[in-house]
């Protein structure tokens, strides 16, 4: 949509993308991966590796510094849980880009909810043989710990925002037909381009 547009920004698109097989060469419970920002993840859940290629990308995309930075990633069930299907939800430090997110939501009527980076549940990822966990040892707060693991990997960057979208229709709706979907990326298109008015006057 910002290409299509032409928003005169430097847009740089990141796709972690990798295959999930079982193979020899697969990690296992228990094994270190060292992460592209130094820090080591012990794998505590291998079913949890997307928040692994994610936090590289962030780390990769972090290197630039960049105005703004936001990543997209159907990460958890337990987002579902709390908001449902239709209700992404996003997190985010930078209390300014929260009001700018809830503002462009609600113009491009293309909702998302914001749950706390809460900072006492980063103790939940702490791990014995490495920097950091991939999960939780508990079952609580699935959604709100998997920011806190992103988290880590975004040192320069102050405006960053993590969507953890589901981008899908159960049900053919008006204007949303049955499968998949998009979430946030509406809402995102306008908040560059409120940005950029602003920068404009």
């Amino acid at each position: 949509m910002i290409m299509r547009a032409k928003l005169p920004v430097r847009l740089r698109v990141i796709l972690p993308i990798v295959e999930n097989s079982v193979s020899a060469q697969s990690f296992r419970p228990g094994d270190v991966y060292p992460s592209r920002a130094g820090l080591t993840v012990e794998i505590g859940n291998t079913d949890a590796e997307g928040r692994l290629i994610l936090a590289d990308a962030l780390a990769l995309a972090d290197e630039d510094e960049p105005d703004l930075l936001v990543d997209f990633a159907t990460l958890t069930g337990a987002a579902r849980v709390a908001l449902g299907p239709d209700l992404p939800a996003f997190f985010t430090g930078d209390e300014k880009l929260a009001g700018e997110i809830s503002a462009a939501a609600v113009a491009a009527a293309d909702p998302a909810w914001r749950l706390p980076l809460w900072a006492p549940y980063d103790a939940l990822l702490d791990s014995k043989t490495a920097d950091i966990n991939n999960v939780s040892s508990g079952p609580f707060a699935g959604a709100i710990v998997a920011a806190m693991f992103l988290k880590r990997f975004v040192r320069k960057t102050n405006a960053w925002a993590h969507f953890d979208v589901y981008n899908w229709n159960g049900s053919a709706k008006p204007g949303r037909p049955e499968g998949g979907d998009i979430q946030a990326a509406r809402l995102v298109f306008d908040l560059v381009e409120r940005r950029l008015a602003k920068a404009k006057t």
